[in-house]
């Protein structure tokens, strides 16, 4: 059926695999809580690898690729199930560590860094220094925050000062807040805010900018595999829909994550369809092309869909 709003309500994800041979899935909050895989995740991931789908597993984690790999194996979603997986992480590592080209190029030997529970792993196999003054500081690396040990209120000196020396800062992604079992994580974009509204300049790494997103395509050209071929599976508008968008591919929204909150309440077709135009209106009038309530199969699709489809020349 399809809504007032042109996005295709869908009952899984077979409804429309067909028309896409590269699938790019946010993990947590489609794939995951980030304790369990959702109902259906692993079973659906199989029905994609029998159809010869390229999936690459796409999200906004300071982890390193290989120990999302580790987390996602312990709740039985395994390597097997998918082509790659792709983390802010690595990118900044690899930039730090060249300091080449780029938002990166020369950007400093020294980094203050707010972090999560001490974990300074990002600069690990980089030449680059942590302080713990500031004055010292070359730039000023943000990868999330102890809430609620400390509020915004706590890095408030430091993002002043931080701004008087005119740092330019890294922020690992662009998640506010991430959904963890049935609890909100703060995540790193709430100090990166702070650092703007302050007058400061933040170069974010992550969903939904551009450069991770080019890197996940150019993962799948090696594949043949090309933006009109390709499809984003993601629960947030702002870093997925957005994200993928910018990037020229269609996108897929699910309503077990971020966005829960906005359809509980929801009993009727017309509520839902109200609901997601509301969600794209507060989103640069920007639309998923889909819609599905959570990462499932879905309908079985006749034997005669479940082949490779032939890619251009």
């Amino acid at each position: 059926m399809i809504s007032k709003t042109k996005t295709k309500f869908c009952a899984g994800v077979s409804d429309f695999s067909d028309s896409y041979m590269g699938i790019l899935i946010d993990d947590w909050g489609v794939l995951h809580d980030g304790e369990d895989a959702f109902p259906g995740a692993v079973a659906c991931l199989k029905e994609l690898k029998e159809r010869h789908k390229t999936v690459i597993i796409f999200c906004n984690d300071r982890m390193r690729a290989d120990q999302k790999k580790a987390q996602l194996k312990k709740m039985g979603i395994g390597p097997s199930l998918y082509h790659a997986i792709v983390t802010p992480f690595d990118v900044i590592q690899n930039g730090l560590r060249h300091q080449d080209k780029g938002l990166f190029k020369d950007i400093g030997e020294t980094a203050f860094v707010i972090t999560r529970k001490g974990d300074t792993s990002i600069l690990d196999d980089t030449d680059v220094e942590i302080t713990d003054d500031i004055e010292e500081a070359d730039f000023l690396l943000l990868m999330g925050m102890d809430y609620p040990q400390k509020t915004l209120e706590h890095y408030d000196p430091i993002i002043r000062r931080s701004i008087q020396r005119r740092l330019t800062a890294i922020a690992c992604n662009q998640d506010s807040k991430a959904l963890i079992g049935n609890n909100f994580l703060f995540g790193p974009a709430l100090l990166a805010r702070r650092y703007e509204d302050a007058g400061g300049i933040v170069n974010y790494i992550g969903k939904p900018n551009p450069a991770i997103f080019k890197h996940c395509m150019d993962l799948l050209q090696e594949q043949e595999i090309y933006p009109s071929h390709t499809i984003m599976l993601g629960d947030t508008m702002a870093h997925d829909i957005l994200g993928a968008h910018g990037a020229g591919i269609d996108a897929c929204l699910f309503k077990s994550g971020l966005h829960a909150a906005n359809f509980m309440h929801c009993k009727t077709l017309k509520e839902i369809d109200n609901t997601l135009k509301n969600l794209i209106i507060q989103y640069n009038n920007v639309m998923p092309k889909f819609m599905v309530d959570e990462f499932q199969w879905g309908a079985a699709l006749p034997d005669r869909k479940h082949k490779k489809r032939k890619q251009p020349v």
